[in-house]
């Protein structure tokens, strides 16, 4: 899965149709490795993305743009600084390269007409996004490369930008075809090896086409000519500049109108989730310290409870010692003294030689009754310990189903109500109020579902009317289920939609035949003091349902 370099001249040809002559009108910098430059033309508006990600470097225009921070980045502010207003002059590709350089006209600091070039270098985890001046030196860049990282090329601010080495390889568009053919002919490795080290731009599945029976003359009339395609299996696999024969009717072929599209698409899901990882890699590493945190704390209870279970061993000996008091010395190691409780037979109580039987009698009844406090303790700090535990276990869940920042930062917002992490200090606007996620059955009811543990509290305890139906899924973590039913009875169809729902928005997602109990909304009850998110609930019913993403996306009420 490579954005090669014939790709990147077609899909360069395709940008410059519409940003050549286009107005940057906003910049955003949703992440640090990703750039969305708002371009405006006669033609209308769009949205071009560059990222530098290590996993999907890329660039094309994009129809859902990520979320943006509510601080923009220091190398977004630079850019905006320079390049807002400025007109896309050109664009450049090198013999094939995976480099393009946009370039622009715009003003200096001073207010004066000067160009600038924005360089995209898509190679793996040294992809880059670099600003340079007309000067051909580096601004700055979104990765910084020193003699450390590098000891090839910097890439620093004030120094003269240099290409990164070429390779020596031959162009299927201006290289002689028999050439080429030669030089691949001259190869002692296999098709596919000799493929890769002759031609330039090409990635390993067109390679492995070249092994399935594709002609050279085959290939440069498709590369002249090219076809967006993606290859799926499971999920969106690889993609290419040609049509792709060699998995024959292990995989699925789609075809798109433009390269743009296919790459929207193709990395859409890929790296909203890599993208809201990142963001909530800091808290969800806070979050799991703090169940790891409340487990070990339970643990550590556990057995010191254990230690509490010979009490009342400490109270026999002392009424023991208390009852023969009358025969008892002071100075010996131990006394031997008949149990009246279990037949009279003989019990060896270790004593202190410096108390008296008075003395060693209170002793243990003493130990007896810090051990029965201890217990009686211990066993409110194992239930606090676990409820904590299992708390921390659904704002995991939460976190890992969270899709934008709005939703990291009410869970952010819940923990620190709870105590657990610090308020933020900066004064931001008020963020807008989440809302749940909306379903319909396929009968027609409406589902509402909650995204984090204080929208589930809302959800259940205010939002939902009593006849209204509740699901969650059974023992995991997840989320509240409401099914609308304006006092209807809810049908067979309408329960199994909302227990897929409940089961995919859950801990079990993955798994099948997963256990989801429903009742009433008015059977639901929070307990005093309880954590967010929790409740309890009697009466209830079970419904069995396996979730798959493609079902709980055909419920989605757009």
């Amino acid at each position: 899965m490579a954005l090669d370099g014939i790709f990147l001249y077609h899909l360069k040809n395709e940008i410059a149709q519409f940003a050549i002559d286009s107005r940057v009108d906003k910049i955003h910098q949703p992440s640090k490795d990703e750039i969305i430059i708002n371009l405006r033309s006669r033609q209308g508006s769009k949205k071009l993305l560059l990222s530098c990600n290590a996993d999907a470097a890329r660039i094309h225009f994009t129809e859902f743009p990520p979320e943006n921070p509510a601080k923009p980045p220091m190398f977004c502010l630079l850019l905006r600084k320079r390049l807002a207003g400025a007109w896309v002059t050109d664009i450049e590709q090198d013999n094939l390269e995976r480099i393009l350089k946009i370039n622009f006209s715009g003003t200096d600091e001073l207010g004066d007409k000067t160009n600038y070039s924005l360089i995209i270098e898509i190679m793996g985890k040294y992809s880059n996004i670099i600003f340079v001046g007309k000067d051909g030196k580096i601004i700055d860049s979104m990765k910084r490369v020193d003699e450390n990282k590098s000891h090839i090329r910097e890439v620093l601010p004030g120094v003269t930008y240099v290409a990164p080495p070429k390779q020596d390889k031959l162009n299927i568009f201006t290289d002689d075809i028999e050439k080429i053919r030669e030089k691949i002919a001259q190869s002692r490795k296999g098709m596919y090896k000799a493929v890769m080290e002759a031609i330039k731009g090409v990635s390993p599945i067109i390679c492995r086409e070249f092994e399935y029976g594709l002609t050279l003359d085959e290939f440069k009339k498709q590369a002249q000519n090219p076809t967006p395609t993606v290859v799926f299996t499971d999920a969106p696999k690889d993609f290419a500049f040609i049509d792709i024969k060699q998995y024959d009717n292990l995989a699925t072929i789609n075809h798109y109108d433009t390269f743009s599209q296919l790459l929207d698409y193709f990395y859409y899901e890929r790296v909203r989730l890599m993208r809201i990882k990142a963001r909530s890699a800091d808290l969800f590493k806070t979050v799991t310290t703090l169940q790891e945190r409340a487990v070990r704390k339970a643990i550590n209870r556990t057995q010191e409870l254990e230690d509490c279970k010979d009490k009342e061993t400490y109270k026999l000996f002392g009424d023991l010692i208390a009852a023969n008091m009358y025969r008892l010395e002071k100075g010996v190691p131990y006394y031997d003294l008949e149990n009246y409780y279990d037949n009279n037979k003989i019990v060896r109580i270790p004593a202190d030689i410096m108390l008296t039987p008075s003395q060693n009698s209170q002793k243990y009844y003493k130990e007896y009754r810090k051990k029965q406090v201890a217990e009686s303790k211990l066993n409110e700090f194992i239930n606090e310990a676990n409820d904590e535990a299992n708390y921390f276990e659904s704002v995991i869940d939460s976190l890992s189903r969270a899709e934008t920042d709005g939703e990291i930062t009410a869970i952010k917002a819940e923990l620190a109500s709870q105590g657990y992490i610090k308020k933020g200090n900066d004064k931001k606007k008020e963020q807008k109020s989440l809302k749940p996620m909306h379903f319909k059955t396929r009968d027609g009811f409406d589902v509402y579902v909650g995204r984090n543990n204080i929208m589930n509290d809302k959800l259940t305890m205010k939002t939902a009317k009593n006849y209204d139906t509740w699901f969650h899924v059974q023992s995991a973590a997840g989320s509240h289920v409401i099914c609308e039913t304006s006092g209807n009875q809810i049908s067979d169809g309408a329960i199994h939609d909302c227990a897929v729902i409940a089961a995919y928005f859950s801990k079990a997602r993955e798994s099948s035949n997963v256990a989801v109990d429903y009742t009433l909304v008015k059977n639901v009850r929070k307990p005093n003091g309880a954590k967010p998110g929790f409740v309890v609930y009697d009466p209830y019913k079970t419904e069995f349902a396996t979730p798959t993403i493609d079902e709980v996306e055909s419920l989605k009420d757009e």
